[in-house]
């Protein structure tokens, strides 16, 4: 009688526990089959092509304040068409599986990396997913794509491929004869060439692997401003060819103040105070021994810089940008740029009367490179003109500089100066 009991309260509760089990399998839409699955092809959902390292430009109206902004990509995104069948993948695109008997899906792996997919975006015979950044593409790799389902697993050929060579970090913009920089970024291991876009001069690679690059520069070049042009391999594409959107400047085609390791074209020291001048040390450049200190004293109102009182410097339309590297000290400050030549002179002006292109953060402890757009003489500015107009009462100009404003609770900071050139 007891037994009877319990069998009549059994059965109902195995009832219910199958009908809750069938609605959860029909809550995605479809019933997963039960079968091993398997996978006929992976198709493009869409397909992007990237660009490498985001670069802003900035447009100026003819008073040098910026009118609009907008990104430059050297290999404009695009999409493919839908529903293309490939073996190959792109980190950062979408694709879809296609198969039997893959609603059961518990896990997908590329090369052995587990991968995010939303089970309600497939359904019995498809899984879609993005392919992630970190799946690992430096070949040798397995190339397999694999599915887990509750009734089997099922492995399929898919390369991943290496993304165009993309640069976050340089260890310099300038170059000179036969000087190295270091990139750091990824996508450099499948990178066969180089050149200099802008002449075509190749440059060598040192060495390399994924996320390091060193190069030496050409021994001779005529160029003074160039992107790199990189050659890879991206699958069978054993010519894949993309920009660089950072900008290399050729120090041996500038016009130069202080470049290795000396004062260039008659210019010199010309601080309030010392130690100041080219000193040994601290230097930015490759292979350099010396680098340019400015000394501001604790609460002072200090310039620190440069002249040429002759021959001089006159205007040159030529010249595009005043490019510079500088290594902050103790803290974070604002320089103000100041010459002979330049509004307010070579003096004492304060932050809140400065213009735009005249301020320079720099940052504690670290080398900073600067790029400052240069103006025509006659070019009318307000204090939003984001161009230095260095020539702006007369030509030619005697003296560079950069004006510390004191203030309380300040220290005693050095900086240095190294690479000061104007580009053109």
């Amino acid at each position: 009688m007891k037994l009877s009991k319990i069998y009549y309260w059994i059965l109902p509760a195995l009832v219910v526990f199958s009908i809750v089990s069938c609605k959860k399998q029909d809550s995605l839409g479809y019933t997963p089959g039960t079968g091993v699955p398997t996978i006929n092809s992976v198709k493009t959902i869409n397909k992007y092509v990237l660009d490498t390292v985001v670069q802003t430009t900035t447009t100026y109206n003819s008073s040098g304040v910026v009118s609009m902004t907008t990104d430059t990509n050297f290999n404009h995104k695009s999409v493919t068409a839908f529903d293309s069948t490939t073996a190959t993948g792109n980190l950062g695109n979408m694709y879809m599986i296609v198969g039997a008997n893959l609603g059961s899906a518990t896990k997908l792996t590329i090369n052995g990396v587990t991968v995010y997919y939303n089970r309600s975006l497939g359904n019995d015979n498809s899984i879609i997913f993005t392919l992630p950044t970190n799946i690992p593409y430096v070949q040798p790799q397995s190339n397999t794509l694999e599915v887990t389902t509750l009734h089997g697993k099922v492995t399929y050929a898919f390369t991943t491929l290496p993304p165009p060579p993309t640069i976050l970090q340089v260890s310099d913009f300038d170059f000179w004869a036969n000087s190295q920089i270091t990139l750091v970024g990824k996508g450099f291991a499948s990178v066969s060439g180089i050149k200099l876009n802008t002449t075509s001069d190749d440059v060598t690679i040192v060495s390399q692997n994924d996320s390091t690059l060193v190069l030496q520069m050409p021994a001779a070049s005529t160029v003074t401003e160039s992107p790199l042009l990189f050659t890879y391999t991206s699958g069978e594409n054993t010519g894949a060819q993309t920009l660089s959107t950072a900008i290399f400047n050729d120090l041996d085609n500038a016009y130069n103040i202080y470049f290795k390791d000396s004062f260039q074209n008659s210019w010199g020291d010309n601080s309030w105070s010392g130690p100041s001048g080219s000193q040994p040390g601290n230097p930015h450049a490759f292979g350099g021994t010396s680098s340019i200190q400015a000394s501001y004293p604790a609460g002072a109102w200090q310039v620190e810089g440069w002249a040429n009182w002759y021959p001089s410097f006159p205007y040159d339309a030529a010249y595009k940008y005043l490019t510079f590297w500088v290594k902050g000290g103790k803290a974070d400050h604002t320089l103000v740029l100041v010459g002979d030549k330049m509004a307010g002179g070579y003096g004492q002006v304060q932050n809140a009367n400065a213009y735009a292109g005249q301020l320079v953060k720099v940052p504690a402890g670290v080398w900073t490179f600067v790029k400052i757009p240069l103006t025509a003489p006659s070019t009318a500015y307000s204090k939003e003109s984001t161009l230095l107009n260095y020539w702006a009462n007369g030509t030619p100009a005697q003296q560079l500089g950069f004006f510390l404003q004191g203030m309380s609770g300040d220290v005693n900071e050095t900086m240095y100066f190294d690479e000061v050139a104007f580009i053109k």
